[in-house]
């Protein structure tokens, strides 16, 4: 069954929850706008210009997430903003840029790091947010970047640029590997890789790399690591969702199960590529935190099975809604709206 497109009215309201007061509110937008994908760039493009410091920084973070061509013209935009949280959500959007498949835009993103990052008259915060998306890159044009701010009149830039650990995995390695099945010690490398290479990987490759990670995730003792790990594996379910693939489904389904709280990329994929084998768990998660009054979750989930049962036109004569009602029949009928 072909997967209903997001309405630009949900994509504007999404938008209009940008940079408010809500965090939890600001990053399920963030998500929610990722998983839609380029559908929401354009709208991304049209309130960018007027928006407020706080939803511009917003409104770059989803775009960094999608990595589409068009963002180049906003994120430089943004380095001539007054508010540095601007300024550093538009150099993300340039390091996911830097892949970019489309050689002038990936040039251009560099060429504008390099700049920033040689910019004197710049804050410091500023300079070493560039330094740190471009020194992981290869060729002479990094390591001249380098050199140069290691005489820089700056002390905390000088030290950033000379410290040792600039020699990160090359992250076509971290990618090659983890598709081996050899995963790197840190979820950060891999989420990196991933912005770069998500949306020309093979769908089967992503399915898998779920099953790994969720498998790393089972086996990492520290809850920090455990859980920074648990939002890498949400990020590529997004991308599976952006694709409008259901290969990891079961994943979403029996995550949704987790004692823990899960990222919303979780549940912003659960709405967008969700089926009918999917309310029955919908429904026990939706019973079990109306227990432990988590209301935000409560709303994503509500969410979540309204957008499945309009998008497949289930009616309460549904196998599915019928196996939900009488395992779970309050729950069911609140989030039918009985």
């Amino acid at each position: 069954m072909p997967i209903q497109r997001s309405s630009g009215a949900e994509i504007r309201q999404l938008i209009a929850a940008l940079g408010g007061d809500d965090n939890t509110g600001r990053e399920a937008a963030v998500a929610r706008l990722a998983v839609i994908g380029p559908r929401a760039v354009e709208h991304l493009l049209q309130e960018f210009p007027g928006a407020a410091a706080g939803a511009r920084a917003d409104m770059l973070r989803a775009m960094e997430r999608l990595a589409d061509p068009r963002a180049l013209a906003p994120a430089r935009e943004a380095l001539t903003d007054a508010a540095t949280p601007v300024q550093t959500a538009g150099i993300g959007v340039l390091r996911a840029l830097m892949a970019s498949e489309h050689t002038g835009v990936s040039r251009d993103a560099f060429d504008t790091l390099v700049a920033i990052a040689l910019d004197r008259q710049r804050a410091a915060a500023v300079r070493l947010a560039a330094w740190e998306a471009m020194r992981d890159s290869a060729g002479d044009s990094r390591e001249a970047v380098q050199r140069a701010l290691a005489d820089d009149p700056d002390p905390d830039v000088r030290q950033r640029a000379a410290s040792p650990g600039h020699t990160a995995p090359d992250v076509d390695d971290v990618w090659r590997n983890a598709l081996d099945g050899r995963l790197p010690a840190s979820p950060t490398l891999l989420k990196s890789a991933l912005a770069a290479y998500a949306g020309a990987a093979r769908l089967t490759e992503l399915q898998k790399l779920v099953d790994r990670i969720r498998a790393q995730e089972q086996e990492e003792a520290d809850a920090a690591v455990r859980e920074a790990w648990r939002v890498v594996r949400g990020a590529v379910h997004q991308a599976l969702a952006a694709r409008n693939s259901r290969l990891a489904l079961y994943d979403l389904r029996e995550s949704l199960l987790a004692s823990d709280r899960l990222p919303v990329a979780f549940l912003a994929a659960i709405e967008e590529i969700g089926d009918a084998t999917c309310l029955d768990t919908i429904a026990a998660a939706y019973d079990a935190s109306s227990r432990s009054g988590d209301t935000w979750l409560r709303q994503h989930l509500a969410s979540a099975f309204r957008a499945i049962v309009q998008r497949e036109a289930l009616t309460r004569r549904h196998t599915a809604l019928k196996r939900a009602l009488a395992r779970w029949p309050e729950a069911t009928a609140e989030l039918m709206g009985r």
